[in-house]
């Protein structure tokens, strides 16, 4: 028997994360609350703490010219491998 995992949408994450933050209810309560692991609510928190100097950097669109950089560095290396590919298919045609 397989067993689905809970899947969570992110409003909810974000409230159980800033009720966390907040701290005026322990983990427990809050678990309680809205049906989660007090462990899970740890960890959603840890990220909701861990993503906020990115909110706040001076760069905003810095995450987003260094994922293109690497989307067209990724689609150079795809090209060059397909090359590599065809010219050894054709080489290993001639051979036989």
């Amino acid at each position: 028997m397989s067993v689905q995992r809970k899947r969570y949408s992110t409003e909810l994450k974000t409230r159980v994360a800033l009720e966390a933050i907040k701290g005026q209810k322990t983990a427990n309560e809050i678990a309680a609350e809205y049906g989660v692991h007090p462990t899970q609510i740890a960890q959603w928190k840890k990220q909701a703490l861990d993503g906020l100097p990115d909110l706040f950097s001076s760069q905003p669109g810095k995450q987003e010219k260094s994922e293109e950089a690497l989307i067209a560095s990724l689609y150079q290396q795809i090209g060059q491998l397909k090359v590599q590919v065809d010219w050894l298919e054709k080489k290993s045609k001639t051979l036989h």
